[in-house]
């Protein structure tokens, strides 16, 4: 099933707050991994109008495993004379030709599944796909290669420290298995460290935290999705803890605004952290959630809250990336919720459930 383009408006957002940094895109190639994903879809729409209302006459290569399946979803990116589509696996996939000023590597999704039932698979994916890429890097020209790192490679955020900054020397706990995500991440950030030293080009880091938007899945493991979800239809919004942990989200066209910005700007290996520093519990944000879509649902908590335990918290201090940056959260929560389920047909009135 095909999706819609993402709203012109966030896309001239985007723009109008990265137009400096495209110059040296001009005339270039950028190669991209995860294309097919959250990320991947918005990093596409969002060079692909640049590029149009810059006239960069700059191209993206986008790996992807099935070429069939992403010109399907997404038809609308598939089809644009800058974006071509090299199919392969990321951990094994053939160089393309030509040279390749920019990589961005977004492969591998945080997914709470595959972490679960396939933690093997997916520890693999993290660790032979960086490699391949910074490999790849090695031999293609580039110039600077971004990597989509997490919030995941700070481990269990300490109660006592309300938002989480980027010289916080914590880690997940090797020994387990739900750590596979971060500990892939961490890794992988080492592995970029280590190939700038030896290839010579620059490596940035993104730490991504949690975001809403166009292209977030709304059944998967994300609770903003499901919230969405229900409330848009009606249903009972459905929390599966007890509604206290802490989590902060990111618009996406801000998502993309850092991202780009990171990539063009930000100094090698110095880790930025991206997400929103307004957070709030998970039982504010199905309330906010109901309140912002009109949705007069019941909500449920699987679970009483426990009086005088600590609270979990995964919520980012984003100090670095103002100092350094100058980046902002520009799009409210309750916006980004908004033009999330708009671009998923809510017309401001909740369908029955």
């Amino acid at each position: 099933m095909s999706v819609r383009p993402v709203s012109e408006a966030d896309l001239q957002d985007i723009l109008a707050q990265t137009r400096p940094l495209w110059e040296e895109m001009r005339n270039a190639q950028v190669f991209i991994t995860g294309g097919t994903g959250f990320f991947g879809c918005w990093l596409l729409e969002s060079f692909s109008y640049i590029n149009r209302a810059l006239d960069l006459n700059a191209g993206a290569t986008v790996l992807t495993r099935d070429a069939g399946a992403f010109a399907g979803k997404v038809p609308h990116l598939a089809h644009e004379d800058c974006i071509t589509l090299h199919e392969g696996d990321v951990r094994d996939f053939k160089f393309p030709q030509g040279e390749f000023p920019f990589i961005i590597h977004a492969a591998t999704e945080a997914s709470a599944r595959q972490a679960a039932e396939e933690p093997l698979e997916m520890l693999t994916t993290i660790l032979d796909g960086t490699e391949r890429v910074l490999k790849f890097a090695a031999e293609a020209g580039t110039r600077k290669m971004l990597l989509t790192s997490s919030g995941a490679v700070y481990g269990r955020q300490p109660a006592e420290i309300t938002h989480l900054p980027e010289t916080y020397s914590g880690a997940p706990n090797p020994l387990e298995p739900a750590s596979v995500y971060g500990e892939g991440k961490r890794a992988s950030e080492l592995m970029c460290a280590l190939y700038q030293k030896s290839a010579g080009f620059e490596c940035k880091i993104a730490r991504c935290w949690a975001f809403c938007g166009p292209h977030l899945p709304l059944r998967a493991h994300f609770a903003i999705g499901n919230f969405i979800d229900d409330a848009m239809h009606g249903r009972t919004i459905q929390i599966s803890g007890d509604g206290s942990p802490r989590r902060s989200y990111l618009y996406s066209s801000d998502l993309m605004i850092w991202l780009w910005t990171i990539l063009f700007r930000a100094t090698p290996l110095v880790p930025i952290n991206v997400g929103s520093s307004e957070d709030l519990s998970i039982a504010e944000l199905a309330e906010t959630v109901s309140e912002t879509l009109h949705a007069k649902v019941l909500i449920q908590r699987a679970h009483t809250p426990v009086a005088n335990r600590d609270v979990s918290r995964y919520v980012p201090c984003v100090d670095r990336a103002e100092a350094l940056l100058g980046l902002k959260q520009t799009v409210s929560l309750q916006d980004a919720i908004r033009k999330t389920a708009k671009w998923y047909g809510w017309t401001g009135k909740v369908d029955a459930a």
